[in-house]
């Protein structure tokens, strides 16, 4: 079944938006490696990289129903952060909106009929569920330590230990 051209429009938004939060979490990681926290920032290209999975799982789903997907414009992230806190911020703020623009695709495919974006739609909604949480969780441990160096430096460590997320 081919996509309407409302859904397809979705779709070129929505792989605009993943690559955007790519493009998010790469400055993210540039912010944390000029405050010298490599690990964090090593969490954070991990994030970048798993984005561009995330664009690319809505590529192959629009060209797989003979769609011709198109990445629209990217914004300038215009993010600074000088410490893990506010960046980890900035993360869950887009995660959020992410999140959100997923429901309504999803909404958008319900409304259409489209039931072969289903299947995609909700394996996305449960990997915002997971990103949102450990973002939260990672924000909590931040609050946790505070200014305590060897603290934030442990977490640094654990963050660092992540995998990339071009396996996914």
């Amino acid at each position: 079944m081919a996509l309407t051209e409302n859904l397809a429009d979705a779709f070129d938004d929505q792989i605009t938006l993943e690559f955007q939060a790519s493009i998010i979490y790469r400055q993210l990681a540039i912010e944390m490696d000029v405050i010298d926290l490599p690990g964090i920032a090593a969490w954070f290209r991990a994030q970048a990289e798993e984005e561009i999975v995330h664009a690319e799982k809505f590529i192959t789903h629009v060209t797989d129903r003979d769609g011709h997907p198109k990445i629209g414009g990217i914004q300038d992230p215009a993010i600074t952060a000088g410490s893990a806190l506010p960046a980890f911020e900035a993360a869950l703020a887009h995660e959020q909106r992410v999140s959100e623009s997923i429901r309504e695709l999803y909404r958008l495919g319900q409304a259409e009929g489209d039931i072969d974006s289903i299947p995609l739609l909700n394996w996305f909604v449960n990997e915002q569920l997971e990103e949102e949480a450990t973002v939260s969780e990672i924000i909590s441990q931040v609050r946790m330590v505070h200014d305590d160096g060897p603290g934030l430096l442990r977490l640094d460590e654990q963050l660092g230990g992540r995998q990339s997320g071009l396996t996914e």
